[in-house]
């Protein structure tokens, strides 16, 4: 009973609810997802430099992630499952929010792809005895209810010499008036009520927990939204709002 109970203790219900009622928009660029499609371009080149360092892979090679099995936990329709498939990988997209599964699975068939779409967690993918080479847990951790238990479920789904690439928002007055009121009440870009500031993890607080979960950060980055350009770029200084950290599990 203990073990059935932990598959589903970081699971936040009412987080899981607002992703299911978004589902079907997963790939309108114009939709309720435009921010992610927009930041779709840098995420992406984060995560596969990280991969790339870490698994001593070329990334101007044709498949540079052959043989590679990477989790991309909370996958949603699958912005970054696909990518990583088309680069090599063995992907496994997981998600909580069951609707969104049906979409992906949709979409990457169309697609021609070939991707492991599961409505699960990551403690029961680790009670399973899964284990990859990567994980991409993206926009994630702000929304579960156990942030420190569903990392050591992430820990325990890596092989030694694995990486993750963790992003969240910062909590902080800017990341309020950014992430919440631009975001959600201004630009309209998500639903009001998609995020709650109380749930925001600085970087700090974010490379204590990967540690308590016997990680090892070796980075953090910012994805920062230029006004004037109208897109998203990485900076190494400005993680005021949303930013992204990798973390590696030596043993």
């Amino acid at each position: 009973m203990a073990d059935a109970a932990r598959a589903t203790d970081t699971i936040d219900p009412g987080e899981v609810e607002k992703f299911q009622a978004m589902a079907d928009e997963w790939w309108d660029p114009q939709g309720k997802f435009k921010p992610l499609h927009m930041m779709n371009p840098v995420r992406l080149s984060y995560v596969t430099e990280q991969i790339a360092a870490q698994h001593g892979r070329d990334l101007k090679s044709d498949r540079p992630f052959d043989g590679l099995r990477i989790l991309d936990i909370g996958c949603g329709g699958g912005l970054l499952s696909e990518p990583m498939a088309r680069l090599g990988a063995d992907v496994v997209g997981a998600d909580a929010a069951e609707r969104n599964i049906p979409v992906a699975r949709i979409h990457a068939e169309a697609s021609g792809l070939d991707i492991d779409y599961r409505h699960t967690t990551a403690e029961a993918l680790a009670e399973a005895g899964e284990r990859f080479d990567a994980i991409l847990n993206m926009e994630v951790v702000e929304h579960v209810a156990d942030p420190q238990g569903y990392l050591r479920a992430c820990h325990d789904l890596m092989r030694p010499g694995a990486v993750m690439c963790t992003s969240t928002l910062n909590r902080n007055p800017k990341s309020f008036a950014f992430g919440i009121v631009g975001a959600e009440w201004v630009m309209r870009w998500l639903p009001k009520g998609t995020h709650e500031w109380r749930k925001f993890i600085t970087p700090d607080e974010l490379f204590a927990m990967l540690r308590e979960a016997g990680l090892e950060p070796v980075d953090r980055t910012g994805f920062v939204f230029d006004f004037v350009r109208w897109s998203w770029s990485t900076s190494d200084r400005d993680l005021s709002v949303n930013y992204v950290t990798a973390a590696v599990r030596r043993a």
